[in-house]
Formats: C-alpha cells, sequence, structure tokens
C-alpha cells in the first residue's frame, strides 16, 4: 500500500508540475509518524504487554491518522478527476477574451480538425526549412516610416480647449456593463457627455453581472485620484452624488436612461435634444448600460481630444495590477529586456516598469521578442456565426444547440430570413478564424517555429484537438494562466466569494492545485487587464477578429504609444476566405505572397476616416500631433 501511496503521490506532482505547486502530504505523513514514536524513537505499540494503555494515551492521534489519510486518498481522487479533465485550457467552463463565463457541452477529448491538410504540411516543411535561415521579411517591425511621425498631444493644452464648465446643469450618472473593454469606452464616452451637457460627472459605476461574476468597480481596476487629477480641467468629477440628491427615486422622476431610450452610435445633438432638459430639470440623470452609445462624427474636435486623453492618459491600472502585469512581460520575455524604456511600457505599468542596469547588460542578455495573439474562438463566437468549421455532424449539433439556449433572439430572426448557408457566410467573410488559419497566416508571414506566442483571452471551442493543428506549428504558446502561479494571481482573487480565505498561508501550496476548479471566484474583468497589458506591450500583436473590442483598444493603445515600433497585423478576413478555398491546388510560395499582401495592406498609414473609433484609430488631429 504504501508503494501505490508513493505511486500516487509521484503521479500528483508529475501532474501539478505545470502549476508550480506541490503536495505537503508527505511532510504531513512524517509529522503524525513522529507522534506515534515511543521513547526510543522506534515504532513500537505493542511494547512490554501495555498495548492498550498505549492505545488509550494515543487513540486521538491513531483517529487523526485514519482521518487524513482518508482525505488525502480523496484529495488525490479529487486531484485525478480535476486534472484528467482539464484540456487546453483547463476548465469545463469557457470564457470569452473578456473573461466571460459560459455554460458549454462538456469538451471532452475528441479527434484533432483539421480543414486544411495539405497547407499544413506544406507550411510545416516550410518552417523547418526557414529555421536556420535570416528573416527575409520582417514583420517584427512596422514597415511604414510615416507611423514614427505621429507623437501622442491628447493631454496638451490649447487656445481652443474648452476647460472646466463655469455652469453645472447636475449631475451624471453611468453603471456600465460589459467587461474591462466595453467599461473603458463607456467611461471616456461619460466623460464627454458630461463636459458636452456642462455638467458633474460621478465617477462611474461597473453593473454586476451574472455572466461575468465580477464585483469590481473603478477602484478595483483604476488608480481614482491620478484619473479625477488628469481631468481636473476639463471636468467635474465627484466620487459621489451630493447628499440632497442621494434620497431621490431616480427612476420615479424619469431620469434613468436605458440603452432602449437612446440610439446606438447617437450623436451629440440627441443628448442635447433628448437629456439635457432632463439634467436641468432634476439635476440629476443616470445612465444604465451605456454601451456603445456615442457615436464619432460629427463630433466637436475639442470632446474628441477629451475622449482621447481619459483613454490614453487618464485611466491608469492600480498598482496591484501594474505589478502582476509587470510580472507576466517579465516571465513571457524570460526576464530579458528593452534597451531603452518605451512610452507604451511605461503608460500601462507605471513604477513596475521592467528596467535593466545598463546598456552592456542589454546587449549581453538580448532582448526576448513575443508576439501576442488574441484568437477569437471561443464557442459563443463560433455558434453564433453559424459557419461550418469541420467538426462534422457532432460539431454542427453542438453549435445548434448553444444557439438554441444563448441565442433564442438568433433563432427567432432566422426562422424569418432568408437562409444564407455556411459556405456563403465563409465567403462574406462572417467566419471567425480557426486556430489552424491563425498557424497558417502566421507561418505565411515568415514568424518562425521558435516564436514565443502570448495567448489572450481564454479557453478555445474544441480545447486541445481544435489547437493541436496550431501548437505543432508553433509549441511555445503561453497563457496568464500557464505564467502565473496561484500565489502570484493571489491579489485578484475575489474578495466576496473566496473559498480559501479562512486557510492558513502554510497550507497555500498545499491546496494550490484546487485553483484550477475554483477560478470562477477571480475577478475577471481585473485579469482581462492583465491580457490587456501582454497584448499591447508586445512587439507584435495580432488579432483574427478586427470587430473586437480588446483587439481595438489594444491596436489604438500601440498606435497612440507605439512611436511607430509597434506593429499590428490584421487579417481581411475576406480576402483570407478567397485565398483559403484554393487549399487544394494553392503552392505554398503563391500562398505566402498573398498573406502578405493583405496584411501589409492593413499595416498602410492611415488617418482615421470618418466614423471610425477614436479609441482604435487615434491617428487625427484630435488625439495626435504629426512631426
Amino acid at each position: 500500500m504504501s508503494k501505490n501511496n508513493n505511486n500516487n503521490n509521484n503521479k500528483s506532482v508529475l501532474r501539478l508540475k505545470d502549476y508550480r505547486v506541490r503536495s505537503s502530504d508527505s511532510l504531513s505523513k512524517v509529522v503524525l509518524l513522529h507522534n506515534l514514536k515511543d521513547d526510543s524513537g522506534k515504532f513500537n505499540p505493542c511494547k512490554g504487554g501495555n498495548r492498550h494503555t498505549w492505545f488509550r494515551r494515543n487513540v486521538k492521534s491513531v483517529a487523526f491518522m485514519f482521518v487524513l489519510t482518508a482525505f488525502m486518498f480523496l484529495l488525490d481522487s479529487v486531484m485525478v478527476s480535476v486534472f484528467g479533465s482539464i484540456n487546453f485550457h483547463g476548465s469545463s467552463s469557457t470564457r470569452n477574451s473578456d473573461g466571460r463565463e459560459e455554460d458549454s457541452v462538456a469538451h471532452k477529448e475528441r479527434p484533432t480538425v483539421e480543414m486544411y491538410g495539405r497547407l499544413l504540411n506544406l507550411a510545416s516543411s516550410a518552417l523547418v526549412a526557414e529555421e536556420f535561415k535570416q528573416e527575409s521579411l520582417n514583420f517584427w517591425e512596422e514597415p511604414y516610416q510615416e507611423a514614427s511621425k505621429w507623437t501622442p498631444c491628447a493631454d496638451k493644452r490649447y487656445p481652443t480647449s474648452l476647460g472646466k464648465p463655469g455652469e453645472n446643469n447636475g449631475y451624471i450618472m453611468v453603471s456600465a456593463n460589459g467587461g474591462l473593454n466595453q467599461q473603458r469606452v463607456a467611461i471616456c464616452n461619460a466623460v464627454a457627455v458630461a463636459s458636452l451637457l456642462n455638467a458633474t460627472l460621478v465617477l462611474p459605476k461597473f453593473l454586476y453581472s451574472n455572466v461575468w461574476k465580477d464585483p469590481s468597480q473603478f477602484s478595483d481596476i483604476y488608480q481614482e485620484d491620478y484619473f479625477m487629477r488628469m481631468l481636473k480641467d476639463d471636468v467635474h468629477i465627484v466620487q459621489e452624488l451630493p447628499l440632497h440628491l442621494k434620497s431621490l427615486d431616480i427612476e420615479a422622476i424619469g431620469s434613468l436612461i436605458t440603452d432602449a431610450d437612446i440610439v446606438k452610435e447617437a450623436k451629440p445633438i440627441d443628448y442635447i435634444r433628448t437629456v439635457l432638459p432632463l439634467l436641468m430639470k432634476n439635476k440629476v440623470v443616470h445612465f444604465l448600460g451605456f454601451g456603445n452609445r456615442l457615436g464619432f462624427d460629427p463630433f466637436p474636435p475639442e470632446l474628441q481630444r477629451l475622449r482621447c486623453k481619459c483613454d490614453f492618459h487618464a485611466l491608469k491600472f492600480v498598482p496591484k495590477i501594474q505589478e502582476v502585469g509587470s510580472l507576466l512581460i517579465k516571465r513571457i520575455r524570460k526576464f530579458k529586456y528593452h534597451a531603452a524604456e518605451r512610452q507604451l511600457d511605461k503608460q500601462l505599468l507605471g513604477d513596475f516598469t521592467p528596467s535593466i542596469s545598463s546598456k552592456e547588460n542589454y546587449v549581453e542578455r538580448g532582448s526576448s521578442r513575443y508576439l501576442a495573439l488574441h484568437l477569437r474562438f471561443e464557442e459563443d463566437m463560433v455558434a453564433y456565426s453559424q459557419c461550418d468549421f469541420g467538426g462534422g455532424e457532432h460539431e454542427k449539433k453542438e453549435l445548434e444547440a448553444y444557439r438554441e439556449v444563448h441565442f433564442p433572439l438568433l433563432i427567432e430572426r432566422l426562422k424569418n430570413s432568408k437562409p444564407v448557408s455556411p459556405a456563403e457566410l465563409r465567403q462574406l467573410g462572417k467566419c471567425p478564424l480557426t486556430p489552424e488559419e491563425a498557424a497558417l497566416v502566421l507561418a505565411a508571414l515568415g514568424f518562425k517555429r521558435g516564436t514565443y506566442i502570448y495567448l489572450a483571452g481564454s479557453r478555445i471551442y474544441g480545447g486541445s484537438s481544435r489547437m493541436r493543428p496550431f501548437t505543432n506549428l508553433y509549441p511555445n504558446l503561453v497563457t496568464k494562466e500557464t505564467l502565473l502561479t496561484y500565489n502570484e494571481l493571489a491579489p485578484f482573487r475575489n474578495f466576496s466569494s473566496q473559498v480559501f480565505s479562512d486557510l492558513d498561508n502554510r497550507f497555500t501550496n498545499f491546496f494550490g492545485y484546487i485553483f484550477v476548479t475554483c477560478k470562477k471566484n477571480l475577478p475577471w474583468v481585473q485579469l482581462a487587464a492583465l491580457d490587456f497589458i501582454a497584448c499591447a506591450t508586445s512587439d507584435v500583436f495580432a488579432m483574427t477578429d478586427s470587430g473586437s473590442q480588446l483587439s481595438s483598444l489594444v491596436s489604438g493603445f500601440r498606435t497612440y504609444y507605439g512611436d511607430g515600433h509597434a506593429p499590428t497585423l490584421r487579417p481581411n478576413k475576406k480576402r483570407l476566405a478567397a485565398i483559403f478555398s484554393e487549399n487544394s491546388t494553392i503552392g505554398w510560395t503563391t500562398f505566402e505572397d498573398r498573406v502578405r499582401k493583405m496584411i501589409e495592406e492593413g499595416q498602410r498609414v492611415r488617418v482615421r476616416g470618418s466614423g471610425r473609433s477614436i479609441y482604435r484609430q487615434p491617428r487625427c488631429p484630435e488625439c495626435m500631433c504629426r512631426s
């Protein structure tokens, strides 16, 4: 039996290796055995015919030993079941890029899905051939020098700046919904609306969602004092409503404004016509939700500048996020840093920005480059798209069942509309890129097999079987969960639902492996900030869906602070679908050329177009200055 226990312990340690935790059961057993020794130090419970006397004296120790032994067997069984069910992302529930948890069908290990087997073979051969060659095309750098001519200047004061209004028409409250990125946009839109309506902004609140299960508020994510100080010359901001307004029933007096009351991408005139009269009458309005309820054009230039100042300057992560974010970057880069401090790093990491002592040290150690990839292939997105991803009849039925449960409005709309085939959807560029397609794009761009890749977001639909074509080409794939330990993520634990909050610190490592089973107790909005940091500070950022809020905000941040040295790769899904449609005949050289041209065109330096998001494309006179 001892041999079996030792085997179990060895297996446990092996299973826990990637999570950097160790079981302390061996230590516990030593303590127990020590308690059962007699004065001579030998195990002799029956010595001298006093076995009954010995048993009475040690009955508590014996009972405790049996209880602990039973507990260890139970713990080992739990560990086996937990880690036996872990696939690529270690959980049976899915989360999207904002950390959202989805009730999903159990993801059992399934056969590897390959839609482009021929191209995968060609890519594998090409990567082997290129391994020891010098890179001919360098997508690690911005291809156009024009990008470096645009510099940040949204925080500068100009004679035309609006300044803080002399009159105060009332107070604006905002309760923003969504995840980290939706909340960030809502905050800066609220700042602009407060300035537009000559109102005082109450520090925005974040709605608690049963989807994200995160009670985090503004001060848990952003530095309150810094935010208010940065915008003090532009808009009045207070932490709470004054006492005489707190007692009002906002809904009863008609000052509650939901997303149903304001059109999507509303114009400033809409707020002046509908919101301002309410504000002046009741002295307070409350925007509930406030999701994407302010357009970009036409819009007063100074208010556009204020939005940029809010997003790129006023919103700084709290020190605990900066500290763990800095540790994450160190782990990704293997503790090798840039020769010079970058604006990107300083803005996101503050005082925790990694640095080196000298340039000589930098030359000696080098800089470990990495590519950050935001791979949008979560179950909700895959199901909503109605596309075919090569998983056969089982996958088709699984996604249909998911749609019926999670997207009833989509089902109703489909009943009353002309059906569009999965093939047509793919040709129109409506289908999310699979991990397989993403890997083929990177291979076509010349990224070598050893490229270090940080995967942002969360679990990929299909788990490890769907990721296998990717990891076969690019094995150096990491996430925040694989790089950070339980203790290092401890500051993000949900204070309102701590499973192990009462445990003594000495038991942390012992119970640490159970962390993967209770990750839902973590504040996922705060954890999404780590993905934001890792993507924004990467040497190259690649996205698979340009409509994603995270991808949009990260690419905007890199444009604003990148100084022309923060390339972003944006595939055109429609053009890419046309290329992949020739999978059975296209040669690898032709495939490379067409993919590279597509990406290069997406990297052209363009001034923000009318109606485009200023958070995603800040390269315009309202946000940046051209030297």
